[in-house]
């Protein structure tokens, strides 16, 4: 901006996909899908084993307490989606926003208060390891944490620690502080952890979109005319 130089950048695009991508992620881990998943593919559902009240029980996604941490717009997408499983949301934000049915409290009492703990706040100097050993200490030993954010938002060995000892129920990850995460990386040994590959926008019609938005703002660069998507306009005004 100080040397006079638009920036052309895609807003909004990934609101909608990421938000179903964190949804995806919770009732996946909430039930453990993947885990599910893996026994029937090993040959392990067997006569002998096929039903126990204890099978494969999961955790209720319906009428229980979310707490978003993050309430921008992705945040707020999240909490739609929440409100059609009758959930109780409670959000942390860094600046005061009101988002209709949604309770604003302290990070500390929404770890301490949710079932449920979606991580969609940007990742600054600020919210690095913003979910550290102390924090995850507070939550409930079977809560489930999503992260489609950023890596480093969340601190991954107290993470894999409060996993291993039981003060966390399970986890959904589709970001990594180090990406491609590496083959050893102590959460991808651990049952209760479902991950993707950094695919929260992942979806053609959304990814389309991104590729339209960067082609109008190149093309209108180039023809010397403000970006239609800019993320410093006053650039042009200068």
């Amino acid at each position: 901006t100080a040397r006079g130089i638009p920036v052309g950048n895609t807003p909004g695009v990934l609101v909608e996909t990421t938000a179903d991508a964190t949804f995806a992620l919770l009732l996946a881990a909430a039930r453990r899908l993947v885990e599910a998943d893996r026994f029937v593919r090993g040959g392990h559902w067997r006569l002998e084993n096929a039903w126990s009240p204890d099978f494969f029980v999961g955790k209720d996604v319906a009428g229980a307490t979310l707490g978003i941490v993050g309430l921008g717009e992705v945040g707020q997408a999240v909490a739609r989606r929440a409100a059609g499983f009758g959930m109780r949301v409670l959000a942390w934000n860094r600046s005061e926003r009101d988002v209709p049915g949604v309770t604003r409290v302290e990070l500390d009492a929404l770890l301490a208060e949710s079932d449920f703990v979606s991580v969609n706040v940007a990742l600054t100097n600020d919210t690095r390891l913003l979910i550290d050993e102390r924090r995850l200490g507070l939550m409930k030993s079977d809560a489930v944490l999503i992260n489609t954010a950023r890596g480093g938002i969340v601190d991954e060995s107290a993470l894999a620690d409060a996993l291993r000892k039981g003060n966390l129920g399970a986890v959904g990850l589709d970001v990594f502080e180090r990406e491609p995460v590496p083959e050893d990386h102590p959460l991808l040994s651990l049952p209760n952890v479902v991950t993707t590959p950094h695919i929260g926008s992942a979806t053609l019609i959304t990814r389309a979109k991104m590729a339209d938005m960067a082609v109008a703002n190149v093309l209108a660069a180039l023809a010397g005319e403000p970006m239609p998507s800019c993320a410093n306009p006053e650039v042009f005004a200068a």
